[in-house]
Order: structure tokens, then sequence, then C-alpha cells
């Protein structure tokens, strides 16, 4: 399915009914990829969709410069294209900030928020110097032949026990990334957003898993602090990637989370 605004073609999937929610991928990978399993479990629930950020699978490659508040207001965007007032935001890494950067923007479309592997960007979470240090690594990481920028970044995505079809899959999505989309991405991800954490003022879960490298727990128990009411649980066993190397259990944690918001007042 695509939705065209701002000028991008925007590519998603859809599955279900009930409750929008909405599943944002990582800075590497794509919408199926990343989310599929999820995809397929919630949908027996839920509206489900998952999107292809521009820049990423079957998208629009956009301007380098778009930014994150450019990635939210196209994140809306296409929610009201799609005639959605409200939805439950899911985003990995990336998606998480780019969930963030939502609420900052388009309080009014956010239902709850679940937070996985993510950061308040890369300088909020963890320091002006290693986000520069990660900003240039991406970068230069971008110019690599596909095999090889596999070989720089997957190691980072799993812990060493990783294995299965849907971890080859999203393998295969992660040398199918396009240099000018990673870009963007990576470029988005710097800022800091920790402002954006004490006005946070929806049910919001912060999983993270213990083999997570380029997230670690200390990041989800530092954003477990600043943000008022939020819940962190910590899964045992998989790395940043958690929705694809276990799939079972963060789709449990989300289906838990998302029961509870639904009681909520919205």
């Amino acid at each position: 399915m695509r939705v065209k605004v701002g000028g991008l073609s925007i590519a998603y999937e859809r599955a279900g009914a009930g409750p929008p929610v909405l599943l944002l991928h990582g800075f590497v990978g794509d919408a199926r990829a990343t989310w599929g399993a999820q995809l397929d479990a919630l949908s027996d629930e839920f509206t489900v969709i998952a999107w292809d950020a521009p820049g990423a699978g079957a998208s629009d490659d956009p301007p380098e410069e778009l930014g994150m508040d450019g990635y939210a207001d196209c994140l809306a965007a296409v929610l009201a294209a799609l005639r959605i007032e409200q939805a439950h935001l899911v985003g990995l890494s990336f998606g998480a900030a780019l969930a963030l950067a939502v609420a900052r923007r388009h309080r009014r479309v956010v239902r709850s928020l679940a937070l996985v592997s993510g950061y308040a960007g890369w300088v909020g979470s963890l320091g002006p110097a290693e986000a520069d240090l990660r900003l240039a690594r991406s970068l230069r990481a971008s110019t690599l032949p596909p095999d090889v920028f596999v070989t720089a970044m997957a190691p980072s995505l799993f812990s060493p026990s990783a294995e299965g079809e849907r971890v080859v899959a999203f393998v295969d999505s992660v040398r199918a990334t396009r240099p000018r989309g990673f870009r963007a991405m990576a470029h988005a991800s710097h800022p800091d957003q920790s402002h954006v954490l004490p006005d946070i003022d929806v049910p919001t879960l912060l999983l993270y898993a213990d083999h997570d490298v380029r997230a670690p727990v200390a990041v989800g128990e530092a954003l477990h602090h600043a943000l008022p009411g939020s819940e962190l649980v910590v899964l045992t066993g998989p790395g940043h990637a958690s929705p694809v190397e276990a799939p079972e259990a963060v789709t449990h944690e989300l289906r838990r989370f998302l029961h509870a918001a639904e009681q909520r007042p919205g």
C-alpha cells in the first residue's frame, strides 16, 4: 500500500481491525523485516500499520536534511491521509526517537508510546562525544558496498546467539539499505530530545534487551527516570533488534501494554 504526502511516496503495510497501532522501524531495515511478526500477531485485535520511513524499504528517499521534525511531520501526514485520528506508537531505536518527536509536535495523534531499544536522540541518551562518533561512523558506513555495510552493522544488532529465518530476512533488508536514506536517518538521530521527556503524558512502555550494545539497559533506565509514570521492561537474551530476534517476547509485552493503555482514559 502507498500514500503520497509532502511530495514523497510512502509505503506501508496494514492488517487487522481495532485500535490503531503504528510500528516504526529503526535506521536500518524496513517495515516487514523489522515488524513482520508483530504485524501478523497483533492484527487479531488491532489495526496494525507498519510504515517504511522515507529513505527505507519501498518509500521515496527524502532530503538528507529532513531531520527528526521532518520525519515526525511526515508521519503525522500519513496518519491524516489514512484518516487515523489517534494511534499507539511503537518505535524501535530510530523509530522510538521518532515517536518522541511526534509526541512533541503532534500530541493529539498519540494514544500511547512503546519505545523499544530507544533513545532521546543520540546526544540525549549517549552524550555529545559518543553521538558525534556514532554519526561519523554511520556516515562512513553509508559509503560501503552492501555486503561490507552488513558486516559493519549486523554484529551490533543482535546477540551472539541470534539465528532463524527472521534474522536472515532482516540482514537481507540491511543489505538493501540505501545510502541517502540511511544518512538522512542518521542525521535525524543525532540531536538531543531529552527536553521532550518531562512533558510526555501518555502511557509509555520502555522495552530494552540485556544483550543490546547499541542502546544498553542503562539508556532505558535513564529514560525511565525522566519519563513520569513510564514502565521499564528488560528482556533476557536478545540484542538491539529484539522484535526480530525475540518476536514472541516482544509481542507478549506489547500486547499486555496495549491492553492496559486501552483501559486508560484517552
